[in-house]
């Protein structure tokens, strides 16, 4: 060294480790309080705001300390909107520039540990604490199981602010309700004590496979009930909004009004706010809702409850695509809350509760099974080659003969999986699908008027050629509900033939003969007792999909539907056109649904697929894809699958994908010319959480490096095929 000093030296090494220790205290002490921004006085007690600011990108998803001006000292409390510069530059020792960017405040200090000069906030929103802490630990924990960013999860759980619903006052709150009796759950041999534990103020977790029949809602509505009688609150989400308005009839028949509130779109943006507020303030404790509800701020969570958690409405488009399955359970574990996941099908995922005994099976016996499930028929390929009226009509002669039977005393309701009129042509010398010329999509015929449209760009096609054999006929390989209807309404002139489907989805149908066309999942309800018969047809649309829960799926729609089918005692008779000899068909015949979703796991567990093993989908281009698995500090035991081509064209794709994050964060997502691929990592289980953080930490490394390329990544993708 120049001083001519060594490390040998005792004296010098003394020295040395003097200042070494100086330095460390002087680096540990609080630096000074910023006290004024260009003159401008700040808040004197706790000056900095650490504030998470609505900016959805990886490598950017931590807290950021700005100034608070004494002006705004008391509006800026933690939970607040406020308004920040973001991304200034440093210029003679002033933040200058910047983009003015959205946020919350999630706390106040007295110094901050960042060196330069603090920008100020410039501007509180609104002095409404809408970030509360619990809703702000939510936040974090989902965005770290979905690899996401906190702002992009923030985006689902605050909703827009509207300042007309806050300057009113919210109802007051009411006291709670007594105990409800237990009604229909005496049905179940758990179903008085799991209410009995609710109402004790205890946290039972159960998985319900619910028996058929309009008993539902108000079994729902009671347990609801149940959390609200020990004081506490309760969270009911539903998939859609005709089944909130369900279950929110039945709470209002129980507990009257002003006990819950309904949070759904169809109430309006601003509607919706005033609603999230007073539950936000404590003025409401029980929330029925559809899938945005899973982040509802109940005050002291007592229950929370999903309906269906197989409907793909309960996962979220946009990222990172919770599920709200998963995110009730943190709630539950986090909140210490009750758990109830019910439903007339089961999902491998509960049966995965049930099996690592997180959750209890909550059931009833099979001799109550037997009371009110329909008698389920069914209607094979050897049953139809025998069938001369099968071959040349759309119905078997058994499905003829049980509508024209149940007509006599009720409803008869039709699924039909495809919507439209004829959404599948072939080729009717060959037999080859029949596809656009422009972008390979599938042709439909929308109309009785035969022409062709692509499903795909909708270009219409006028002179269509097989490429193959060069025939010019076409024969139906799907007929859709509204091509159904036509044919039904001909075959059985004088009964009204109603359809359900997107484009007019019916809520209730009356309790006279009639024949109602629907698409799963669109299935009206029966006035009175529910319908006299079911026919649910093409079941191998349902079965043959290239998806890893096509049987499932084809399940729970069936037994949504055959749900509303009066009981075998009263005449209820389901006939499902589909090989008998098939797993979920023999579910449906002895209505065990529970049984089949422990078979699927079983399987699932043995072949390592999830929810066994957690699994994560890595969508881009190759050099992408390849870099951030590269990049990935993986956990031990993870299995590479892949990569392989992803499909160019294909809407199921492209609607899966709206919303995820990319390389620039939400909205980035938009495809890149050229090659996509896709790349499936799998773990064994309790490594879920590491393979979360490699992947969001290899992104953030690519961001920081400046690379451009979009990046879908997708933890526990519900669609592998």
């Amino acid at each position: 060294m120049s001083s001519g000093t060594s490390d040998n030296d005792p004296a010098a090494g003394e020295q040395l480790a003097l200042i070494r220790e100086t330095v460390r205290r002087a680096s540990a002490a609080p630096r000074a309080k910023p006290r004024t921004w260009r003159g401008a006085p700040l808040a004197e007690e706790l000056p900095v705001a650490r504030v998470v600011v609505d900016k959805g990108l990886v490598h950017l998803d931590q807290f950021f300390d700005y100034a608070v001006p004494a002006a705004m000292d008391a509006d800026a409390q933690p939970g607040v909107r406020v308004r920040v510069r973001f991304g200034a530059r440093v210029v003679k020792g002033r933040r200058e520039g910047g983009k003015l960017l959205d946020g919350f405040v999630v706390d106040r200090l007295p110094s901050s540990d960042y060196s330069g000069p603090l920008a100020p906030i410039a501007q509180v929103l609104s002095p409404e604490v809408v970030l509360t802490p619990g809703l702000l630990a939510l936040a974090r924990a989902v965005a770290d199981r979905y690899a996401g960013t906190l702002a992009d999860v923030l985006q689902l759980a605050v909703p827009p602010r509207h300042a007309r619903a806050e300057a009113e006052p919210s109802p007051p709150q009411l006291p709670p309700p007594a105990a409800p009796a237990p009604g229909p759950w005496s049905r179940y041999p758990a179903g008085p004590s799991f209410l009995t534990a609710l109402a004790a103020g205890e946290t039972p977790r159960a998985v319900w496979t619910a028996l058929p029949g309009p008993h539902w809602p108000d079994e729902l509505a009671r347990a609801v009930a149940a959390a609200l009688a020990s004081g506490r609150g309760a969270l009911a989400v539903v998939p859609d909004g005709r089944t909130a308005a369900r279950l929110d009839r039945a709470l209002t028949a129980l507990l009257g009004e002003g006990r819950h509130t309904l949070l759904t779109a169809e109430a309006g943006p601003e509607e919706r706010y005033r609603r999230w507020l007073a539950v936000s303030r404590g003025s409401v404790r029980a929330v029925v809702g559809t899938r945005a509800a899973m982040f509802a701020p109940v005050h002291r969570l007592g229950l929370v409850a999903l309906w269906d958690d197989g409907d793909s409405s309960h996962s979220e488009p946009h990222a990172p695509q919770p599920h709200a399955r998963e995110v009730l359970t943190l709630r539950a574990a986090q909140e210490g809350t009750g758990f109830l996941l019910g439903g007339h099908a089961c999902t491998v995922e509960g049966a995965r509760l049930a099996d690592t005994r997180w959750a209890l099976p909550l059931a009833a016996a099979r001799e109550q099974v037997r009371a009110t499930a329909p008698l389920v028929r069914t209607v094979g390929d050897d049953d139809q080659a025998r069938d001369e009226a099968a071959r040349t009509a759309r119905l078997p002669s058994v499905a003829w003969r049980t509508a024209r039977d149940a007509l006599r005393s009720g409803p008869v309701l039709v699924q039909v999986p495809r919507r439209g009129y004829v959404p599948r042509l072939a080729c009717g010398r060959c037999r080859e699908p029949a596809r656009c010329t422009a972008c390979a999509g599938p042709l439909e015929a929308r109309d009785a008027d035969g022409a062709l449209h692509c499903g795909w760009c909708g270009r219409p096609e006028a002179a269509w050629r097989c490429p193959g054999c060069g025939g010019t006929r076409m024969r139906a390989q799907v007929v859709g509900a509204r091509r159904t209807a036509e044919e039904l309404g001909r075959a059985l002139p004088g009964v009204p033939v109603r359809t359900s489907g997107r484009d007019a989805v019916l809520e209730t149908v009356p309790d006279v003969p009639s024949l109602v066309v629907s698409t799963p999942g669109a299935e009206p309800v029966a006035e009175g007792a529910g319908y006299a018969a079911a026919l649910l047809l093409d079941a191998w649309a349902l079965l043959n999909r290239p998806d890893l829960r096509a049987g499932e799926e084809a399940l729970r729609r069936w037994l949504t539907a055959a749900a509303l089918v009066r009981p075998a005692a009263e005449g209820g008779t389901v006939v499902v056109v589909a090989e008998p000899a098939l797993r979920p068909v023999q579910a449906l015949v002895r209505w065990d649904p529970a049984g089949h979703a422990v078979r699927e796991l079983a399987e699932r567990a043995e072949l390592g697929f999830p929810p066994v093993s957690r699994m994560a989908s890595v969508t881009g281009v190759p050099a992408a894809v390849a870099e951030l698995v590269a990049l990935a500090d993986l956990p031990e035991g993870t299995d590479v699958l892949g990569p392989v081509p992803v499909t160019a064209h294909d809407p199921g794709r492209a609607r899966r994908d709206r919303g995820t994050a990319g390389a620039g964060g939400r909205g980035a997502a938009a495809e890149e010319d050229g090659r996509q691929e896709r790349l499936l990592l799998r773990v064994p289980p309790g490594r879920g959480a590491a393979l979360a953080a490699a992947l969001r930490a290899a992104q953030a490394v690519r961001l920081t490096q400046g690379r451009t390329e979009p990046l879908r990544i997708r933890v526990d993708p519900p669609d592998i095929g």
